[in-house]
Order: C-alpha cells, then sequence, then structure tokens
C-alpha cells in the first residue's frame, strides 16, 4: 500500500519562506529510505545527522525511534523501522531533524487513505512545490507559474 505524505519545513537557520513537498511512498519503506527520498527532494547531499520522532508540536519529542547515542546503533534503528510500524500515530505528527547544526526541521502529513499501487506503474518518490500548485490553482494555469 502507498501512502501520500505532505512535508512541512517548520524550522531552520535558513528557512526563509514555505517549502513543502508531496512524497509517494510504499508502507513497507524504512525511515531510512524516507531519509534518502528526502535528501534527495531538497537538494541536500545526506552529509549530516538526522533523527525521527512524534510529538504534538515540533518541539517536544514524546516518541523517539531511536534512543541510542552511537550514530551507528541510530541508523540501524532507521534501516529496520518501516512506516507502516509508526503509523498510525493517534493524534500526533511525525517530524524529521536533519543537520542537528542548522536544526531543519520537518513535519509530515497524511494526504487521504493508504492505497494499493497501481499495477503496471514502478513505486516512485513523487514531489511537487506546494506553492507553484497553489499559485496554477489561482492563476487557473495547468502548467504552474
Amino acid at each position: 500500500m502507498i501512502y501520500t505524505l505532505s512535508i512541512t519545513a517548520v524550522s531552520g537557520a535558513y528557512l526563509e519562506e514555505e517549502c513543502v513537498r508531496v512524497l509517494e511512498i510504499d508502507e513497507r519503506a524504512t525511515l531510512e529510505a524516507l531519509h534518502l527520498a528526502i535528501q534527495k527532494a531538497v537538494s541536500f547531499d545526506n552529509d549530516h545527522l538526522y533523527d525521527f520522532y512524534a510529538s504534538r508540536h515540533y518541539r517536544n519529542r514524546q516518541i523517539r525511534y531511536s534512543d541510542d547515542e552511537g550514530w551507528e546503533a541510530r541508523a540501524s534503528d532507521f534501516s529496520r523501522l518501516r512506516l507502516s510500524e509508526v503509523y498510525p500515530l493517534n493524534g500526533l505528527k511525525l517530524y524529521y531533524c536533519c543537520d542537528f547544526g542548522d536544526n531543519w526541521i520537518s513535519r509530515f502529513g497524511r494526504l487521504g487513505r493508504l492505497r494499493p499501487p497501481k499495477p503496471g506503474v514502478p513505486i516512485r518518490a513523487l514531489w511537487k512545490a506546494m506553492a507553484q500548485i497553489r499559485n496554477s490553482i489561482r492563476h487557473g494555469s495547468e502548467g504552474g507559474p
């Protein structure tokens, strides 16, 4: 089954404007695979530590998906934990923190229900800039600004 997730940057040293992406990803994908998809979508180089947690607000960490202090153990946890084990969150939001120095934090939202993969269509990461979508809707164009 496929999740459609919105990922919204909520904090970061250089966050100046809204940054939202939409991702379609298999429920069997790991948190590590989700991290790599996000890195690709925002043109980061995958050269910083990262973390996933769940909470009602990004400044709290009610559920930690790895309590290990050592990076190798934490990365191992993320490479095993699947999205189907993370969801449902029962009122909490999933957060992703990358680059602990610049403290980039993004909040995930589920868009719609789980859906089966389309036959003959490979599972893919599909990213769209939400600002462009809203702009094209406002201006009545199909192709964006």
